[in-house]
């Protein structure tokens, strides 16, 4: 059991049967009435935030998610089979679960696969990838604006934004929370 004064960014529970993650916290103590906690959380499954107080000793169970390393193999149609490094298992995790990032797995990229209660519910990719652009319009000489991109196509199908000097071949870093590019890959 964990009670609500004792919540810290990051601490998940379990409230009317949802798995919830803490946010932002704020321990609130007016100068007239009894103190709060102030709480974002985010529903887990659903992703979906909300603002709530709590009295400070309000008591919740605590939620144990695990998160396990898998490295992803390949896709069946609308299914992503990653393999689990320590059973060697194929786990099948339904495209909707990876969610938009999809477009950047690559074989044998390693996630992490979040689960509760034996439920799988989230893929986190890496933060940063490195992928190779397959095609995209070449770059000029004395093309320098700042700020200025152009559409190109990464060897997994996504499509993102680049600067101007990036050519096909070129291996680039992506962050994946934003999907943007972040500069041109070291060696």
């Amino acid at each position: 059991m964990i009670s609500a004064g004792e919540f810290r960014n990051g601490v998940t529970f379990e409230m009317d049967g949802q798995v919830m993650q803490v946010v932002e916290f704020q321990h609130v103590k007016p100068g007239k009435g009894a103190a709060f906690v102030r709480t974002k959380m985010k529903n887990v499954i659903t992703g979906a935030v909300t603002e709530t107080s709590f009295n400070p000793t309000a008591k919740f169970e605590n939620a144990f998610v695990e998160k396990k390393d898998m490295q992803y193999s390949y896709n069946d149609g609308d299914l992503y089979n990653f393999m689990d490094m320590e059973t060697y298992d194929m786990v099948p995790i339904a495209a909707e679960l990876i969610g938009d990032n999809v477009r950047f797995l690559k074989e044998e990229m390693m996630c992490k696969v979040n689960s509760y209660k034996g439920s799988i519910f989230a893929v986190e990719l890496p933060t940063f990838i490195e992928l190779e652009v397959t095609e995209t319009d070449p770059g000029f000489k004395g093309d320098t604006a700042t700020n200025v991109t152009k559409p190109a196509t990464l060897e997994t199908g996504a499509e993102i934004k680049v600067p101007l000097f990036i050519n096909p071949g070129d291996k680039i870093r992506i962050d994946t929370r934003t999907g943007e590019y972040m500069e041109r890959a070291k060696g």
